[in-house]
């Protein structure tokens, strides 16, 4: 209520205030920008509340953006990031299968050729601190070779049997044929012997510290 007397009382006063200027100014054609401005403070001080009840919900809303902006921000920028992640991860796995491929196809034909073996599944692993997966950031390529089934089974005729003291273990032998199959798949690579992990499906493995 006090505010409302106070803009009526605003409005009286400055009617009589151009009241008195106009009667004082000499008929000219200054009098005729006189009254414009005289109607043009009127008219402000007329919108003085519109104006405030503008400016506070201005301030408010202004208010409202201040301490949502940075949450919003921040959520906006989690999202991104775990995006970027995804993309990331989606890339390096499909970088890390193609090596993989490339890998198993350089030594197909020569692994089948020499030892009748052929790669089962293989896996690689490569060094997290860079951001790329080429042969000289290998870690470690895990190999699982098995013997091609050829579809002809046939019934071997029972054999005297004879023990050979002298003959190594057959899980022996599957041992250093694993160790000489890295051997060879780590030159073919260009990579060390350590690096290449190398199981037979029903044999032996070469482990390498």
């Amino acid at each position: 209520m006090e505010f409302i007397t106070e803009w009526v009382t605003n409005i009286i006063l400055f009617i009589l205030l151009a009241t008195v200027i106009d009667m004082l100014l000499p008929n000219s054609s200054m009098q005729k920008y006189t009254k414009m401005v005289m109607g043009l403070l009127l008219i402000a001080i007329i919108l003085t509340p519109i104006l405030k009840i503008i400016s506070k919900d201005f301030e408010a809303a202004l208010t409202s953006i201040h301490f949502q902006q940075p949450s919003e921000d921040k959520n906006m920028k989690n999202l991104i990031d775990l995006k970027k992640k995804e993309i990331q991860a989606s890339q390096h796995a499909y970088i890390l299968e193609e090596l993989a491929g490339r890998l198993k196809k350089d030594v197909k034909e020569e692994l089948m050729k020499q030892y009748g073996l052929e790669i089962a599944d293989i896996d690689v692993e490569v060094n997290t601190k860079s951001d790329q997966a080429t042969l000289k950031n290998l870690q470690k390529v895990m190999v699982l070779l098995s013997r091609p089934d050829t579809g002809v089974k046939t019934v071997e005729a029972v054999k005297p049997i004879v023990i050979d003291t002298e003959t190594p273990l057959p899980s022996k032998k599957a041992t250093e044929e694993a160790k000489q199959i890295a051997a060879f798949l780590s030159e073919k690579w260009n990579v060390t012997e350590d690096t290449v992990e190398v199981q037979i499906e029903g044999g032996g493995n070469n482990k390498n510290g």
